[in-house]
């Protein structure tokens, strides 16, 4: 992905680039929610969390395309790839449509609109991929910017995409970038500020004996807890 010395211009070139949608991010306009999600299609709401999320599919996963075959990574039997959004074809849909919307030129818009309302923004928290994972560079710029434009929203993204590292230095404070470590029972990463990991023993996450629910836990949104350890399911 390149060294830290071409961060900033990587940075500013796609800012101006057709795929961050130029001028978008300077001059954002007024946007009826119905209009904004008729951009991004929809939010998804798992029952498990305190708050909405955004996913896409994780056929798509860049790094978790390749681990799900290897047995013994974290990928392996992809959750997401199997139960409800197998046996209802719509929420597979609706996916493939969110990766398609990241395209549009007025997403970073449509997601700050629909985040920004009572309903999402009431919630405080929102968590970036309870399916998928960052694609890109620009996915992730904008991402970024949805974030600062949100600033009453706690974000959370885990991802398995290392490549993101360098760019975090321009990270919204009200953004919490987890990386989840590729195998099961591996150590944090220690040159990582925040991980995530899943273990055969002794995991942190308290779901499990909440009725596989959050509840009033926002351990995952604290810049404090550097890990937060799962389960193996």
């Amino acid at each position: 992905m390149g060294g830290p010395a071409r961060i900033g211009s990587s940075v500013q070139a796609l800012k101006r680039s057709s795929l961050t949608g130029p001028g978008n991010w300077d001059n954002i306009r007024f946007m009826l929610i119905k209009e904004a999600y008729k951009i991004i299609i929809s939010l998804s709401n798992p029952d498990k969390m305190p708050g909405y999320a955004y996913g896409l599919p994780a056929w798509e996963c860049k790094t978790g395309g390749k681990l799900v075959k290897v047995p013994g990574s974290v990928c392996f039997g992809c959750y997401a790839m199997k139960g409800n959004y197998t046996r209802f074809p719509e929420i597979k849909k609706s996916q493939y449509k969110r990766l398609k919307s990241l395209q549009h030129p007025d997403w970073v818009q449509a997601m700050t609109t629909v985040i920004n309302s009572e309903r999402v923004s009431k919630l405080k928290v929102f968590r970036w991929h309870d399916a998928g994972d960052v694609q890109n560079l620009a996915h992730l710029l904008k991402i970024f910017e949805v974030c600062r434009l949100t600033p009453t929203v706690q974000h959370w993204m885990p991802t398995r995409e290392a490549w993101v590292k360098p760019y975090l230095k321009d990270c919204p404070k009200n953004l919490i970038v987890r990386l989840s470590m590729t195998m099961v029972d591996q150590p944090a990463a220690g040159t990582w500020d925040n991980t995530s990991t899943v273990v055969t023993s002794g995991a942190t996450c308290p779901a499990p004996s909440q009725g596989g629910k959050c509840q009033d836990c926002r351990n995952c949104w604290t810049r404090s807890i550097k890990n937060i350890s799962y389960g193996k399911h």
